[in-house]
């Protein structure tokens, strides 16, 4: 006799390939109209399910593990960060996580040049311009930015990401620093022509643009602080590509409201989808609705990485890009 399929509920809709080829392997049930699950939703979810196929807008905590159904033994990640996942507990209760690392990582970096680029040449400024009709003509000094080549660029954190990103802009001219937990293997320093800095404060108060592209850990969490975020010279930009948790959400406000730090380029923020509504105001504050890894062939290709966990899951093997708690 065959196999029984597993029961795979997933929280959001998903390209139709990736829907198709999940409809073909498992007894799935889609997420129809495409709207977030609430908790009540998301509970019940878990107390059906083999697997679980969750999202970053998802908080699976331990309460909520806590009331998952014995069924559960699978939550397939449709993502690389699982911050929003208690890992710890889920290992507690026998239940695995996966993810979908590398998959994003050069949309990713894609759009931290973007961001680099639209805050130091003011480019969503001369769209508005445009749009409103207020443009007059050409003019030596109308919409002044700065060049990028040349300028030092600090990344927080040299994972995939942030080399993706080293690479791009040593393209564009950039002069390539970085803080990481551990320093890159000499070799690969070279092939970036990186300068590690030990110190993150040290390295802040010389960049001329500072990216974030590490993820949010409890001891990442507000890394860009008040006070480190004083050390920036008021002539330097900050990026955000990453977690809005690592930087002070607010700080950093007043900071751009004060002409503290000339711009900041943000694609995440620190309580999601509520933003500060002073931040919306600034001109110098150019805001994505968290686009980074919003590409069809990013997301299709996150689904095959889910589909594979799955399916590797089902087969009584365990997944390939399990996640375990010391990894975080």
């Amino acid at each position: 006799m065959p196999a029984q399929r597993l029961n795979v509920v997933v929280t959001r809709r998903l390209p139709e390939p990736v829907e198709t080829r999940m409809k073909e392997l498992f007894d799935v049930d889609l997420r129809d109209p495409d709207t977030a699950m609430t908790r009540d939703e998301l509970a019940a979810a878990m107390r059906r399910a083999d697997v679980i196929v969750p999202n970053l807008t998802d908080h699976i905590d331990a309460a909520l593990i806590a009331q998952a159904g014995d069924k559960l033994k699978l939550i397939a990640n449709y993502g690389a960060g699982v911050d929003h996942i208690d890992v710890a507990t889920a290992r507690q209760r026998g239940i695995l996580v996966s993810n979908t690392p590398g998959v994003v990582t050069e949309d990713t970096a894609d759009m931290t040049m973007a961001l680099i680029l639209g805050v130091t040449r003011r480019i969503p400024e001369g769209i508005t311009t445009m749009q409103v009709g207020e443009w007059q003509g050409w003019s030596p000094m109308a919409m002044l930015g700065g060049r990028i080549s040349g300028r030092r660029l600090g990344i927080l954190g040299m994972g995939r990401i942030g080399q993706a990103v080293a690479r791009r802009a040593r393209v564009f001219g950039m002069q390539i620093h970085y803080h990481n937990r551990r320093r890159l293997r000499l070799e690969v320093e070279e092939s970036l022509e990186a300068t590690w800095w030990e110190s993150l404060d040290q390295m802040v108060a010389r960049m001329d643009v500072l990216s974030i592209n590490c993820p949010h850990t409890p001891s990442t969490f507000h890394l860009m602080n008040a006070r480190r975020l004083k050390l920036m010279k008021p002539s330097a930009v900050i990026v955000n590509t990453s977690r809005g948790e690592v930087i002070d959400e607010n700080a950093l406000t007043r900071m751009l409201r004060a002409g503290e730090i000339a711009g900041a380029g943000l694609d995440v923020y620190e309580r999601g989808a509520e933003i500060n509504p002073r931040l919306r105001e600034l001109p110098n504050a150019v805001l994505l609705p968290h686009m980074g890894s919003a590409t069809i062939e990013g997301r299709i290709e996150m689904g095959e990485k889910v589909i594979l966990n799955i399916k590797t899951f089902a087969d009584g093997h365990r997944p390939p890009d399990q996640v375990l708690p010391a990894m975080l």
